[in-house]
């Protein structure tokens, strides 16, 4: 009778540890992002790293020394432009901003993208249907950006009135959230 309860307790510790395993693995609830999970638990960086998509952003924060920023606890709401995006811009424009000289413009351009808390796509639209259609959010860089959504779509417009759709919304992070778009953003 002993050695079956003991078997029958070392059963029942491990169908408990595979439970909480299992338990913890579907709470981490990953988007794929240029080809790689995008894991809640880990930082912007981190899984920006990740992604082959927004190699292109990457360097360019790493040229503009904000790792350590978006490393930090934050919240932040990033609006991340895909390389395809980048590669929208007037030719030269990125090769030009990635100079040592022009950190300053650079930093600018990035800091737009980012706006001081944590807003899923469910906290945008709660904004933009309470500002009746159009929202605002003053981005990390001092401006605003506009929030509107047309169909299906949350559409980020710049100070020029350029439009970009978020293509991928809520990518959480650890401190923040990701929004994938489809354009760059200029103040």
């Amino acid at each position: 009778m002993r050695h079956t309860s003991k078997w029958a307790m070392l059963l029942i510790l491990f169908l408990a540890t595979f439970q909480l395993v299992n338990a913890q693995s579907m709470s981490e609830k990953t988007v794929m992002v240029g080809g790689a999970p995008m894991y809640p638990s880990k930082n912007i960086i981190e899984n920006a790293l990740n992604s082959k998509d927004h190699t292109t952003l990457v360097a360019a924060v790493k040229a503009a020394g904000l790792v350590e920023t978006l490393e930090g606890p934050g919240p932040f709401t990033v609006f991340a432009p895909t390389n395809e995006a980048f590669d929208q811009l007037p030719k030269g424009t990125v090769d030009n901003l990635l100079k040592p000289e022009n950190k300053d413009k650079l930093t600018t351009v990035l800091t737009y993208h980012v706006v001081p808390g944590k807003y899923d796509e469910k906290a945008l639209l709660e904004l933009i249907k309470a500002h009746h259609g159009m929202a605002k959010l003053k981005t990390v860089e001092g401006k605003e950006l506009g929030f509107m959504r047309r169909g299906k779509s949350i559409w980020v417009v710049d100070d020029h009135g350029q439009k970009a759709m978020i293509t991928i919304p809520d990518v959480y992070q650890s401190n923040g959230v990701i929004h994938v778009i489809n354009r760059v953003l200029m103040p």
